[in-house]
């Protein structure tokens, strides 16, 4: 089951969700020209409608298997598979939120570019992760950086 979960959030199943091929540059194309936005507003939106009707199932899911269990084993189990879908739900809702944020960037023409240095995140890391916001070397002092507070 959690193999299936990591697989629907690959960034190819994105793309497929959404309907759509890995974006194919064109020579001297325009960087986050008309077309290119479509393509990640398509998927944006694709990924996020998917998170959506992902929530609604697991709450139709979660009522259907609600059975007051007399063994206190098997409510426990129970309690504790429901925890893990509503946790699991509600790191997507948080994901809907930050896809939501950059519908907002695409809209107001910010979208694909590094909000630290300024620099295009490019397409191909988009398409991986859609609501990137770092470019791949600021994304990589970060985690550095987080790794050294952390410990």
């Amino acid at each position: 089951m959690q193999k299936e979960k990591n697989k629907k959030q690959s960034s190819l199943s994105i793309l497929f969700m959404a309907g759509v091929q890995p974006y194919k540059n064109k020579k001297n194309e325009k960087y986050m020209n008309t077309k290119q936005i479509d393509h990640f507003k398509k998927i944006l939106i694709a990924w996020k409608n998917q998170l959506r009707n992902d929530i609604s199932q697991t709450r139709l899911n979660i009522q259907d298997k609600a059975t007051n269990y007399p063994d206190p084993i098997d409510r426990a189990v129970q309690e504790e598979e429901f925890s893990f879908e509503l946790r699991h739900r509600d790191r997507e809702r948080k994901l809907i939120e930050k896809i939501e944020k950059t519908l907002k960037k695409v809209e107001n023409k910010d979208f694909g570019y590094c909000e630290s240095c300024g620099i295009e995140i490019g397409i191909k890391r988009l398409e991986a992760r859609p609501t990137a916001n770092l470019c791949i070397d600021c994304k990589t002092l970060s985690e550095i950086r987080e790794k050294q507070i952390l410990g």
